[in-house]
């Protein structure tokens, strides 16, 4: 009867002639048919429509995120925090505000990877979106060190399960052939946010707008997300991924099946028929992630996220404050990071090309030595044409390392524990933010610019050999038998 029942509601979907989801004669439903079928969708509007919404998801997830190191001038302008602390973990330094964020962010990750595992991608998507928007409204209108921390690190919990969860929600909805140029786009429209936030910072950081301070006003902005939050929700399937794993089949394949009716009319052609099917992963728990073969993935994923938290945000958070530090003015300092700023979503659009077509782990490998070479020269440019180059060339590499790697660690785990085994390897990298931030500023003050920048040179080298050494292949390979 259940067979018959889909059989029909595929046959209303459908244009005649298009090639409906199952029918009669073809297998029962189970998890593998329906990646199967998931997996040869072509690329239309309804597919990428999908990848869009989730993309402007995670364009507000990145504002909020990354206004942190274009608002630390006003912050030490108001008076609210200080550049540099008198000691490592000083309490009302930048420092402290990046350690707060990040110190959320490792809660969020670690300790509420689940939800989005037990819950559903769909309803943790928005959820999560509408805490941290919350959160920074109420941390504008702070006037203390410590309410603005308190409050950053709250926010900074609910960015922490939003990252976690539209990376696992885009893995489970794009076909195999299209995952990496999906997360590329989403990367690019994500990294929109960074001219943005840039460019506002620039106009309203060094001013105070109807009395109010300029930073506040940054903040405030980026709330404006939380009016497209029940849009995003009302748009957005389950993952029919998520919903087998959960024994819910049915609901599965009625999902899969409005999408396939959808693309096939858009595709004009029958859709192309499933591939082999591969075998479902048996169900797992969390202490899988220490057995074979996730351990060995587990391991140089926590390595890797201890180290790039170095790289990529020793340079995103701090960029404004060390231009500074080397005798440019905030309001100069501001404008160079501006157009450095520009480059940001460059880097995926760069990464769309070359998502699909090179190995993962080759391409984090590559792209970390650019990011060492380039830093190095970084912290000895002096004219405005070097710092603005060097900076575009920093963030490209970050940008693309930050893509890949967003793509590549879902790819190696299961459905079942996909959330949550990402979240407790990226927590890592919210855990090192917090430790890294402290010694930045600390080695800012003891060695100056030049020394920040070999202290990240160093972590950078340790990423090149974990992902080197002990990464897998995934290029072209179905999430199933990735996970085998």
């Amino acid at each position: 009867m259940a067979i018959m029942q889909r059989a029909s509601l595929c046959a209303t979907d459908y244009p005649i002639g298009a090639q409906t989801a199952i029918t009669a004669d073809d297998p029962v439903i189970d998890s593998s048919t329906l990646a199967a079928r998931l997996d040869r969708l072509p690329a239309t509007r309804a597919v990428w429509k999908l990848i869009l919404l989730l993309s402007l998801g995670f364009f507000f997830e990145l504002y909020d995120l990354l206004f942190t190191g274009y608002v630390a001038p006003g912050l030490v302008k108001s008076g609210l925090l200080t550049p540099t602390t008198s000691g490592l973990f000083g309490k009302a330094g930048v420092a402290s505000f990046i350690a707060a964020l990040f110190s959320g962010l490792f809660i969020g990750t670690i300790a509420c990877g689940f939800l989005a595992d037990r819950f559903g991608r769909r309803a943790i998507f928005t959820w999560s979106l509408l805490w941290y928007v919350a959160a920074n409204t109420v941390m504008a209108f702070q006037d203390t060190a410590f309410g603005l921390n308190v409050w950053r690190f709250v926010s900074g919990m609910g960015i922490g399960v939003e990252l976690i969860t539209i990376g696992t929600y885009m893995s489970e909805l794009a076909p195999k052939h299209l995952r990496g140029r999906a997360f590329a786009v989403c990367q690019a429209v994500g990294f929109s946010a960074v001219p943005v936030v840039a460019f506002l910072s620039y106009l309203l950081v060094p001013r105070a707008p109807f009395g109010l301070d300029g930073w506040r006003w940054v903040v405030l902005l980026g709330g404006v997300s939380a009016l497209f939050v029940w849009y995003f929700r009302r748009n957005l399937p389950e993952s029919p991924r998520w919903l087998a794993s959960k024994g819910r089949l049915d609901e599965a394949d009625a999902v899969l099946a409005r999408l396939e009716a959808t693309v096939a009319r858009q595709h004009g052609a029958p859709l192309p028929p499933p591939g082999p099917s591969d075998p479902a992963p048996r169900k797992a728990g969390f202490a899988d992630m220490w057995k074979p073969p996730y351990r060995r993935r587990t391991v140089m994923l926590v390595v890797f996220h201890v180290f790039q938290t170095v790289g990529f945000y020793g340079f995103a958070n701090w960029v404004p404050t060390l231009l500074v530090k080397q005798g440019i003015t905030v309001t100069s300092s501001l404008f160079y990071t501006t157009v450095i700023g520009l480059a940001a979503p460059l880097g995926p659009l760069i990464g769309y090309w070359i998502a699909d077509r090179f190995e993962r782990k080759h391409v984090i490998v590559g792209m970390a030595a650019v990011n060492i070479a380039s830093g190095l020269m970084f912290s000895q440019a002096s004219s405005a044409a070097s710092i603005v180059a060097l900076g575009v060339l920093l963030t490209l590499a970050g940008n693309i390392i930050s893509l890949t790697y967003h793509t590549y660690q879902q790819e190696l785990y299961p459905t079942a524990i996909r959330a949550r085994a990402v979240g407790f390897v990226y927590s890592w990298s919210r855990l090192s933010a917090v430790f890294s931030s402290f010694v930045i500023a600390f080695t800012l003050k003891e060695f100056g610019v030049h020394g920040v920048f070999v202290f990240i040179a160093g972590a950078m080298t340790l990423v090149m050999l974990a992902i080197g050494l002990m990464g897998p292949r995934t290029l072209g390979k179905s999430l199933e038998s990735i996970s085998h």
